[in-house]
């Protein structure tokens, strides 16, 4: 049977691992940037969570954890769009395992993050999406937006070889 709870601080390797299959099942990142990511992002990660601007959920079948997300609550200016608010969510992280998709818990996941976004009343919730994704984010209302992106130089171990 299936079960749903939130994250807590002794989740913060399995979100990493979580995190790292999901760039991996992308296409996204070398071994070595991966690995490099992953060192970095567990000890980004535990104070987010310990202090509530890191919001997770993780399903398990039986003591398997198969999905899991997060939504970070960033401190954001008011804006045009949310002219009485000061945050924002960004949806990240979201991973099923391989043999559990297409059974709705990316969708169910994704919920998760909304409803948690309504009852905070933060208005705008958004997320980068990969090409398999884009088709569920948009049934459930996300857009594109005018969102630009400028990289510095990469590191040279995300230089293509």
């Amino acid at each position: 049977m299936l079960e749903t709870r939130a994250a807590t601080i002794a989740d913060a390797a399995l979100i990493t691992a979580h995190r790292r299959a999901m760039f991996s099942a992308m296409g996204s990142g070398t071994p070595e940037s991966l690995e490099e990511m992953s060192r970095h992002f567990e000890p980004w990660v535990i104070p987010r969570l310990a202090d509530g601007r890191y919001l997770g959920w993780i399903t398990l079948d039986g003591d398997r954890p198969i999905a899991s997300v997060g939504l970070l609550l960033l401190d954001w200016p008011p804006h045009a769009l949310h002219p009485g608010s000061a945050e924002r969510g960004y949806i990240l992280n979201l991973f099923v395992e391989p043999e559990y998709r297409r059974r709705g818990l990316a969708r169910a996941h994704v919920e998760l993050c909304l409803a948690e976004a309504r009852l905070r009343n933060i208005v705008i919730v958004t997320l980068h999406a990969s090409s398999e994704g884009r088709p569920l984010y948009e049934a459930l209302g996300f857009s594109a937006s005018n969102e630009m992106q400028f990289r510095n130089h990469p590191p040279s171990y995300l230089l293509p070889r």
